[in-house]
């Protein structure tokens, strides 16, 4: 199989990002964006995707964290559309639930080259320590939209907000693990009766 490997870099007034990802890794990860928290639900990704990432983001926190967040998951979408490149032979779907503790949520991708993003998630705070909750719209928003994927998350029971975030980033990585994952019947085909993704 072809390495699927992409670097992409993001540079404009606001940030800085670059970022490598190798889709068929170990989860082995590196990330350095200022913003600590976007930094452990990222690892989840990795991690439970076995991607493999290096992310530095260099953004305006003097101002907020939020261009950095948004940047980092659109330059995170074109890293993974850039190495997943035709998408010929992939399962395409991917699905996961993912408890932890008392909360649960399922996060569901199609890699169906139409940017969508559903998200069903109440938060019963709006701060994880200094983490504003509304930024991890944003984040999957820039994911979904350079990624070309439709994306449906919903988190399902909860009460404790960090263990809500970590549920979806953790099942964020796991669907994407399925749907990228090659699919030994489909070898060289296109996943779509419209023979194009």
């Amino acid at each position: 199989m072809t390495p699927r490997t992409a670097t992409v870099e993001r540079d404009t007034l606001e940030t800085q990002i670059k970022i490598t990802v190798n889709l068929d890794g170990t989860g082995k990860a590196s990330f350095t964006t200022g913003v600590p928290f976007l930094d452990h639900m990222l690892d989840q990704i990795a991690r439970h995707g076995l991607i493999d990432m290096d992310i530095v983001a260099h953004g305006d926190l003097q101002i907020d964290a939020h261009h950095t967040v948004e940047d980092v998951g659109i330059t995170l979408g074109q890293a993974v559309a850039k190495a997943l490149g035709d998408k010929k032979g992939i399962y395409r779907y991917g699905h996961a639930y993912i408890p932890l503790d008392e909360a649960l949520s399922r996060v569901v991708v199609d890699f169906s080259g139409r940017p969508g993003l559903f998200y069903n998630v109440t938060f019963t705070r709006g701060m994880i320590g200094s983490f504003d909750v509304d930024l991890f719209r944003e984040f999957f928003q820039g994911f979904v939209n350079h990624a070309g994927v439709t994306l449906h998350i919903d988190n399902l029971k909860g009460v404790n907000a960090h263990h809500i975030a970590e549920t979806i980033f953790k099942a964020m990585g796991r669907a994407l693990r399925m749907a990228m994952t090659a699919d030994e019947r489909m070898a060289g085909m296109m996943p779509s009766t419209k023979g194009t993704l």
